[in-house]
């Protein structure tokens, strides 16, 4: 049935059971998520309690209080979630997205988003529902990043779908417990992070391990010396080739990832400011380019992997982790964590160094000032004891002076 706007149902007369006679009118009713209209009678009264007319006017009171007349009124979107989904899947996400984005969003549609909200009007996709859904997932136990990870996630598939590319809600809008949010900043402040000193520690221990063998002993552990003096992502560590190396100026270039969703595949950054050239001209950053040019020694091919696996490829962070970084770091008894600690210990040392905030910024590829100050955490009270023994060294040998 094709849709409409204007509708003036004729009163008509119905016939009950028992012989009584009644007016009665039946319109046309959009409902959001149906592409069909429901068909709804209305029974306005008695014969012979009301005449025709007074029929009439009630007819004409009840459609002005529905607005289905109404200039304004607007037919109820016959679109579902579901139709969102397909539209991102097979059409925005194969030609906008990075094989990576899509795999990961993809992983929250199927695990969070789908079962719950696919057959739901996308017009009933407001703020009010999603802090209702966004309550019971936490209920279920379901921490507060996941779910706003998971609305990300959820706006891109929406505004992807819209006409004016807009999410039909806000996450500032998203209600969150004050106790809630204080966990999650302690929880961010308390990342596990591993400093210059950690990182040689887990490098020596690497070397020790006969379950890796020599070649692979020394490859973990140049990959751990070199994250934790270039604060490089795992991603571009794993993409670096021999022409990306300068060994004169002390310096790498940062122009490729690995996806590491796709077998470790080689393709572009994480986003603008990823592409650049990182520097590493402290006493850190100096000894790992001793041992990253030790580690490659005398080969020649310079788009060769520098970190590659027996058959030539993309190493995989996660073989890394299982084989080498967390049964080191069980042995040495510290916190377990992923590759990105070296990285945050990085951005913390710079600070402490009283590097340029905006030389760390770029250093770092990070694309805002506050991605930077979220990577210093909450500084170990050894870090803080040698902040301050220092800068009262310093003024001492100012006062000598």
């Amino acid at each position: 049935m094709t849709r409409r706007t204007g509708q003036n149902p004729k009163v008509r007369i119905g016939k009950r059971a028992n012989g009584r006679k009644y007016f009665f009118f039946q319109y046309w009713l959009d409902v959001a998520g149906q592409e069909e209209r429901q068909r709804r009678t209305e029974v306005i009264g008695l014969v012979g309690q009301l005449t025709r007319s007074e029929a009439e006017r009630k007819k004409l009171d009840f459609i002005q209080k529905l607005e289905i007349n109404s200039d304004d009124y607007q037919i109820p979107c016959s679109q579902t979630f579901a139709d969102a989904v397909k539209h991102y899947r097979e059409k925005f996400a194969p030609k906008r997205l990075r094989p990576s984005t899509f795999s990961t969003g993809n992983a929250r549609i199927k695990t969070h988003l789908e079962k719950d909200w696919k057959d739901v009007p996308i017009e009933h996709i407001r703020i009010d529902a999603v802090n209702e859904w966004a309550s019971g997932k936490r209920d279920a136990g379901v921490s507060w990043t996941s779910i706003k990870d998971s609305l990300r996630t959820m706006q891109r598939v929406l505004s992807s779908f819209s006409k004016d590319k807009k999410p039909p809600f806000s996450l500032g809008a998203l209600e969150i417990p004050e106790r809630d949010k204080l966990e999650m900043r302690i929880k961010s402040r308390r990342r596990v992070s591993y400093s210059w000193k950690q990182a040689e520690q887990i490098a020596a221990h690497l070397q020790t391990m006969d379950s890796l063998g020599a070649a692979r002993s020394e490859q973990y552990a140049t990959i751990i010396l070199l994250a934790a003096a270039s604060g490089l992502r795992c991603s571009e560590l794993l993409a670096l080739r021999l022409n990306d190396l300068d060994f004169t100026a002390s310096m790498i270039r940062v122009d490729e990832a690995s996806d590491q969703r796709s077998a470790g595949s080689i393709g572009q950054c994480k986003n603008a400011a990823a592409y650049r050239y990182v520097v590493l001209l402290d006493a850190e950053g100096r000894k790992a380019m001793r041992c990253l040019k030790h580690f490659v020694g005398s080969l020649s091919d310079p788009n060769m992997l520098v970190f590659r696996s027996k058959r030539g490829g993309p190493l995989l962070e996660t073989t890394i982790l299982s084989q080498g970084i967390h049964p080191a770091l069980r042995a040495l008894g510290l916190e377990r964590g992923g590759m990105h600690a070296f990285r945050r210990g990085c951005n913390r040392r710079w600070e402490l160094a009283g590097i340029n905030p905006a030389v760390i910024r770029q250093q770092m590829g990070h694309s805002s000032a506050t991605m930077t100050r979220l990577y210093t955490g909450e500084i170990p009270p050894e870090d803080v004891a040698l902040a301050f023994s220092t800068r009262l060294e310093n003024m001492e040998n100012e006062a000598a002076a």
